[in-house]
């Protein structure tokens, strides 16, 4: 459909709650090719709703190596290992810039999909770091915020520079 402009960071958009899908039909269906479209265009792998200024909980993974994209509305993780990973991360709305992030190793999702049936998954790996990931998102915490805050202070200082120079 259309590749959507991104919300960039420090845009306050990001640290709001998406607000829950109530309306299982053709605008949802066309939001979740638009989050395509913009992930593709992007590049990257995951994007939110929120990450082009709509409030709504909806995610769609575009993951390397998968059968196909998938769109989760409402998604919720029911259950986490204890187990952690560190996986390195990123943001499209912060392009440039990522870092080691400490998640769950696996984790279980819950969520509806464009038509509004319920569903669930199991996931690990970069899967369960993307789900997390991104359900932060819809939560209003940027990825940074899993930082220390050294970490986090260099991160944005580094991005910001990048940012001047362009």
């Amino acid at each position: 459909m259309t590749v959507q402009p991104l919300v960039r960071y420090p845009d306050q958009r990001l640290r709001l709650i998406a607000a829950p899908v109530t309306a299982f039909d053709a605008s949802l269906r066309t939001l979740a090719v638009d989050l395509l479209d913009t992930v593709r265009a992007a590049p990257g792998i995951g994007i939110t709703a929120p990450h082009i200024g709509v409030s709504m909980r909806v995610v769609t993974l575009d993951l390397p190596g998968s059968d196909a994209p998938h769109t989760y509305v409402n998604p919720e993780i029911v259950w986490r290992s204890e187990e952690t990973i560190l996986h390195e991360e990123g943001s499209i709305s912060m392009p440039g810039v990522n870092e080691r992030v400490e998640r769950a190793a696996r984790v279980r999702v819950r969520y509806r999909d464009t038509d509004g049936h319920e569903r669930a998954e199991e996931a690990d790996g970069l899967r369960a770091v993307c789900h997390q990931h991104e359900i932060d998102q819809l939560n209003g915490i940027f990825w940074i915020q899993r930082l220390s805050a050294l970490r986090r202070n260099r991160l944005v200082a580094r991005y910001e520079k990048m940012q001047r120079g362009r």
